[in-house]
Parts: structure tokens; sequence; C-alpha cells
């Protein structure tokens, strides 16, 4: 197998199509596609870490692609930390050398942290796994509401009732969905921020790229791919918004906030509810909801997809940093201390937060 690594902007028409046929189920998320490395590497800035692919050729072909960002001595999935799902597209039968991919792409180190489960050539480098939620209605909405209720799930229940409740004491409830109002979009950064500093988070959007991949995203008018933003009026007030990826059958779940004065309400979900039920109308039929054991996912989804994180390092330094830094982690976590055995476990995923969006 040869590899080649190229800019996403110099993918081939030929080799983007190629790409996005190898999208079968289980590798159809937006965050999988060549769409999204080519969004990434323009609004990230230049520098020292450039957006690259990798190319898998086979028998003359192109048989895989992995998209990633690197760096002098590390790389990491490319848009990362803002990619909930990462993974080498590629034919089902082709044998990926991990290692391989490192060397081709030029560093000692790639990490990464939304693997997916099935990619069995990374199984031997995860560190950890979580689940990402999701919520499947090829059904339909009905069949999934008769589902839900009858694993004695109440969420979409609570959600009517409070619908009924708002309506009555604020004024009529709005769906809107691909809503083109910047106003709207606008409003929904600055509530995400404001979250973010009410929680001690991260504010993902000092990076500045981030924010012109979101504002790219929401321009795009592009009908296979890009941002979509879903909002929910009271009355005449905007309570919640979300702004989510689309591509294919998926609408993958990323940007959500609302109006903390209408928080008794669960707007929220109630958006969520909203989108479910507009998907009956379009070609989509999976909602994801990523990860995080949030009570609205484990309660909205009705399947989930594995993830893993870990690294895979040829033999450097910077493997060995890696490697003492997991092995921290372990030790912590096995300590009967509480919330402090997290400790460095959280201060290992802020770092490489800060690293991705530098």
């Amino acid at each position: 197998m040869e590899i080649d690594v190229l800019r996403p902007q110099d993918l081939s028409p030929s080799q983007v199509d190629r790409w996005s046929a190898l999208q079968a189920p289980g590798l159809d998320s937006p965050f999988l596609s060549p769409h999204w490395a080519r969004a990434v590497e323009r609004t990230q800035a230049l520098g020292v870490q450039q957006t690259r692919v990798a190319v898998l050729r086979r028998d003359g072909r192109d048989a895989g692609f992995f998209a990633a960002r690197v760096g002098a001595f590390t790389a990491m999935p490319a848009g990362a930390p803002m990619c909930d799902y990462q993974g080498v597209v590629a034919e089902p039968d082709l044998a990926v050398d991990p290692k391989a991919l490192v060397q081709a792409l030029g560093v000692h180190r790639l990490d990464y942290s939304h693997m997916l489960q099935e990619q069995a050539a990374f199984a031997a480098y995860a560190q950890g796994r979580t689940v990402s939620h999701v919520v499947d209605v090829s059904q339909g909405f009905a069949a999934y509401q008769e589902a839900r209720k009858a694993a004695g799930v109440g969420v979409l229940k609570d959600a009517a009732k409070k619908r009924r409740k708002v309506e009555r004491e604020v004024g009529a409830a709005r769906f809107t969905a691909f809503s083109r109002a910047r106003c709207d979009f606008d409003q929904l950064v600055a509530w995400k921020r404001a979250q973010l500093r009410a929680t001690d988070q991260t504010d993902i959007f000092e990076a500045g790229w981030t924010l012109r991949l979101l504002r790219e995203l929401f321009e795009s008018r592009d009908p296979d791919f890009g941002g979509v933003l879903f909002t929910l009026h009271l009355g005449d007030r905007l309570a919640a918004a979300h702004f989510h990826l689309h591509g294919g059958r998926v609408i993958h779940g990323w940007m959500i906030a609302h109006d903390p004065e209408f928080e008794r309400y669960s707007p929220g979900i109630a958006l969520f509810v909203d989108i479910l039920e507009w998907m009956d109308q379009t070609p989509y039929s999976r909602l994801d909801l990523g990860p995080g054991d949030y009570r609205f996912k484990t309660e909205l989804a009705n399947t989930a997809q594995g993830v893993t994180h870990g690294f895979v390092g040829l033999p450097s330094a910077a493997a060995l940093v890696r490697t003492a830094a997991y092995g921290v982690v372990r030790a912590a976590e096995a300590l009967p201390l509480g919330r402090v055995s997290g400790l460095p476990g959280k201060a290992l995923r802020r770092m490489d937060q800060w690293r991705g969006l530098r």
C-alpha cells in the first residue's frame, strides 16, 4: 500500500467523489467527509500546523482517506477538538497500518479523541472508550415515539407537556429548519459563549478559526454538506437554537443553546423533538447527539456509537511523553479519591483541546 499526502484543497474532483463514495453506513458522518477537511483547512490560520490528507492507494487506485492537522512532531484529526468522529474512510477490506500512516504524515505521534470503535486497526492503541448517543428515526418518528414510551422513557411526554404550558404562558411555538437568520446564529454563539464561561469550560471561539468555520458552514448552500441552523421561537422571542452539521442521511448535533429565561420549559429539548418530527419529511434518518452523558442525550437516544481515545506513536520522545501521561492518568483513576482521581485525565483533555484550538 502506498500513501500520498496532499492538502485537502489539492484533492482532485475525482478524489473528492471517491472519498464520498467510500462513506458507506458507519462512515457517513459529516465529520468524516472530504468537505469537512476542506472547510477546516480554509478557516484555520496558516501556521506551523497544517491540514493534510493521507491518501491510501492500493493497486493504483485511491482506497482510503484520512485527514489530519500536522505539526512539527505530532498530529491530530482535522478539526480537533471540534470533530466528534474520527477515522480512516476506506474500502472495507483495506488493511490500514496506523504507524505507516503516522510516518507518511511526517510526525512522531498521532493523537485522537473520538476514533470510531469499529476502526480495528486502531484498537491496540486505544487508551479508553466512551459512547456517542444517536437517535435513529429510520422507521419514522411515530415508531420512535412508541419505542421510547415502551422503554419507559418519558422525555417526549414531558416535552409535550412543557410545550403546552409555555404556549399558554408565553406564546405560540414556531419551529424553523435551515434558518438563514444571521441574528439568530449570532445569538446562538453568544449564548454558547456565556454557557462555556458559566461552567468554567474553554471558550472554543477565542481561537478565531472555530468561529470562521461555523460562519462558513452557516453560509454554505451545498445540499450535500454544511451547517444547518434550527430555531424555536416562543411568541416573538428566540427561545432555543441549534447549529448542526448535515451530510448524506445524517444530521449531527453540534452547537446547542437556549435563552436562560426559558430554562423551566426545556426549550432545547423541545427543539430536538421538532427536528426529529421534521426529519420524517426529509432524507435524514439519523440524528447524532455526540458524546457526553447528559440526561437529555441518554433519554432521547435509541442507539449508540462507541468511540475511543488514544495515540499511535513511533519510537520517539513524543511517544514516551504521551505514554507517561497516560500512565499518570491510569494510576490516578485507580485511586479511591473521588473526583480528585479524575483530575489528571481532565488536565490531559484540556491540554489536547488547547493544542487543537491554537
